[in-house]
């Protein structure tokens, strides 16, 4: 990110004019990491193959286990909500939900599943916020959109795409969940319809910039919401997006390994109007806070 970036995303942050997409990212340090997850649920349902970092594809095998979806997802829930992080790993000193709560922003997206979003908004000193927390039916084509009140920076709108702890049902979390979200959202591309999303969530998508915080290209969640999602809305040329980024393992037997990434990234997201910040959560937060 070059000044003008920096000079840009302040200036919008500060007049609301921004609608930040939290990844798992936004959350480290609090949660476990995707492949902490996977690797915990691996071993309570004995998981017999290798690749014990694939959520996805490990609780796709402890819900046949299982045999109840619902029931592993409240499982799931549970394990998060009362998930102390190890005594050796303090917490990370920036809390991006906190900063992000101090903006005049009226829709936060997220694939993640906790409420810390909700959480700082309550908390926020500076202005009297009452944020109203929803998810889709994303199982369900055939359902009508639900009536979403138009949010203001008082009472703000957090929309999780793959579901939220408090309604466990709402996970987007197997394979199959993954599968059935992707395909929904393939066939309104190909019927010339919107995405089975909210026309609230829409506008917040197609009519200001994007803040990807948390995400990383090889994450299945970004891929879905990047191809699923933002290039079947055009209108989100006409601005410009920022995503923090974080870089890849590399192959360091490849020269100039770390160059090549880097120029292979801004190469990608630039032709979707994407500049990128590579580098963590924190590291964003801190060059933030510091240009505030």
């Amino acid at each position: 990110m070059k000044d003008a970036d920096w000079d840009r995303l302040v200036r919008q942050l500060r007049r609301g004019d921004c609608t930040p997409l939290l990844g798992a990212g936004a959350s480290s340090g609090r949660l476990p990491t995707g492949k902490q997850l996977s690797q915990k649920f691996a071993g309570i349902y004995k998981y017999p193959f290798t690749d014990v970092h694939n959520l996805p594809r490990v609780m796709h095998y402890a819900v046949t286990a299982n045999g109840d979806p619902v029931d592993l997802k409240h499982q799931v829930c549970s394990y998060l909500r009362e998930y102390k992080p190890p005594a050796d790993d303090p917490p990370p000193p920036i809390d991006p939900h906190e900063v992000l709560a101090q903006f005049p922003i009226r829709t936060f997206l997220t694939t993640n599943y906790d409420d810390f979003m909700a959480h700082a908004l309550l908390q926020e000193k500076s202005c009297r916020k009452n944020p109203t927390s929803t998810s889709p039916k994303w199982w369900d084509t055939e359902e009508k959109e639900p009536h979403i009140e138009l949010p203001t920076h008082e009472e703000p709108l957090i929309y999780h795409l793959h579901g939220r702890w408090d309604d466990p049902g709402s996970l987007v979390l197997t394979d199959d969940d993954y599968l059935t979200y992707l395909v929904n959202m393939v066939e309104a591309r190909a019927a010339n319809d919107q995405p089975p999303l909210p026309s609230t969530v829409i506008r917040a998508m197609t009519s200001h910039p994007l803040l990807f915080v948390g995400y990383s290209l090889q994450d299945w969640n970004f891929r879905v919401l990047f191809h699923g999602l933002l290039k079947a809305m055009p209108l989100i040329m006409r601005r410009r997006h920022i995503s923090v980024q974080l870089m890849p393992d590399l192959n360091e037997s490849v020269a100039d390994a770390g160059e090549r990434a880097r120029e292979y990234l801004e190469k990608y997201l630039n032709d979707w109007s994407i500049t990128i910040f590579i580098g963590s959560t924190q590291e964003f937060f801190e060059q933030l806070r510091g240009r505030m």
